[in-house]
């Protein structure tokens, strides 16, 4: 049992934030590696332990308050953490313990499996998204397999990991005062406005969480990546123009019909120092649509394109709205502000998220990077869904997280053909 003394943490906008999303979806985060490597779980639960104890977030339980939310940090046992098997059959295990549910108030907010088949290594990890987003997931792990590394090959103690202020208004820090001032002003409501949904099945007690995952292979990705640069395209506007065409498909729209993507950005791009922060949240959205379908693919990416890049030109992206929130969680009672917040705030039916590259390099144990692996967001709840992308060692996977019916895997299964199909002319 590692004992730590109990003490109580803000829980900050963003923690807020993704409690009030508990309606539109599980909050889980989702990573599954895959090593020919044996890592001994001893040395991972040790580095663990040191790593855990400078995040107690990880280890703390959100309470809900009429006035003020807050985390509880908790006693834990690191076998409580760590899961370690050697399953028979090692696609259910990885699928039953990725599809989990980590409840806000329990005592772990974070869960990991190490699984062994022969002298591969399968680790999955689940997390709650309330303690921080893709970025910083991305580099706990790669903090995490180097502290390893160093404390198996070097006996290094492995106490490096980011310990800091894991508030909102830190995004601001790398603005000049004139634009600090205004982005600390930006009130307006910027939420989605698009009303297209995905055609799946009602919801129903009987639904389950299941993902879907399509991979791409490195010969495509970098074809898409030239074919998108030639266009003065970049990877995720390719992504994009390929989701809408394939949605224009699949709910067979008008082209004249305008339809647009939430997608998620991260704000640490206004940073100068990313080294300051905890572990936190620093994700917001931005609309990317096109105004009618193309007359083909082409003319839908240029429209893409002219759209991402008109929202990269406004040098306060992402930021809008944020004020207001910060306004209500500090200065009403959580019951109220949560319902004012509501009263405004619009979920987005269709959102991507491209989480980016997994640097295989970096997530290295003792010099062996992972042969295969990826990251998906959240379980959504209908009629909610989001679009996951990483690159692995230029492999590109897409992936859906879902709580539905068999209709619903079919009719996203059948998505992802129409996906393919649109990556397949945009690679041509």
């Amino acid at each position: 049992m590692v004992r730590y003394m109990n003490k109580i943490q803000k829980a900050e906008l963003w923690d807020n934030m993704h409690f009030m999303f508990r309606e539109y979806n599980d909050r889980m985060v989702h990573v599954d590696l895959t090593y020919d490597y044996v890592i001994d779980p001893e040395s991972f639960k040790t580095v663990l332990i040191c790593f855990l104890e400078r995040a107690p977030i990880l280890h703390a339980s959100f309470q809900k308050n009429a006035l003020r939310n807050f985390w509880e940090v908790a006693k834990y046992r690191i076998d409580d953490v760590v899961m370690v098997a050697e399953p028979k059959n090692i696609e259910e295990a990885k699928t039953e313990f990725l599809m989990q549910y980590i409840p806000p108030e329990s005592e772990l907010q974070m869960k990991i499996a190490l699984f062994y088949e022969g002298k591969t290594t399968h680790l999955c990890l689940v997390v709650n998204h309330m303690c921080m987003d893709g970025g910083d997931l991305k580099y706990f792990l790669y903090a995490l397999a180097k502290a390893y590394s160093d404390y198996v090959e070097r006996g290094i103690s492995p106490v490096k990991l980011r310990m800091g202020d894991r508030a909102f208004e830190t995004v601001y820090d790398g603005f000049e005062e004139e634009d600090k001032e205004e982005a600390k002003h930006l009130y307006k409501n910027v939420c989605s406005k698009d009303d297209h949904k995905f055609p799946l099945t009602p919801p129903s007690e009987s639904d389950t969480s299941f993902l879907v995952k399509r991979k791409i292979s490195k010969e495509m990705f970098l074809k898409l990546k030239e074919n998108g640069k030639a266009h003065g395209a970049t990877i995720n506007d390719v992504l994009v123009a390929a989701y809408i065409d394939s949605l224009y498909r699949l709910l067979s729209l008008n082209a004249n019909e305008a339809l647009s993507v939430a997608c998620a950005m991260d704000l640490r791009r206004y940073k100068k120092d990313r080294e300051s922060d905890g572990l936190t949240n620093q994700t917001a959205f931005m609309q990317c649509g096109v105004s009618q379908r193309g007359v083909d693919i082409w003319e839908t990416l240029a429209a893409v394109t002219e759209s991402s890049n008109e929202a990269k030109q406004d040098k306060f992206a992402g930021l809008y709205g944020l004020p207001i929130l910060a306004a209500c969680y500090k200065y009403l009672p959580h019951a109220l502000s949560e319902k004012i917040i509501k009263l405004g705030y619009r979920n987005p039916y269709i959102s991507m998220s491209n989480i980016g590259v997994l640097d295989a390099k970096k997530l290295a144990f003792c010099d062996v990077m992972p042969k295969d692996g990826y990251m998906s967001g959240a379980v959504k709840y209908k009629p909610f869904i989001l679009l996951s992308a990483t690159t692995l060692q230029e492999v590109l996977t897409l992936s859906m997280c879902t709580k539905g019916s068999k209709q619903d895997r079919q009719l996203i299964e059948h998505f992802f053909d129409l996906l393919e199909e649109s990556l397949q002319k945009l690679a041509a």
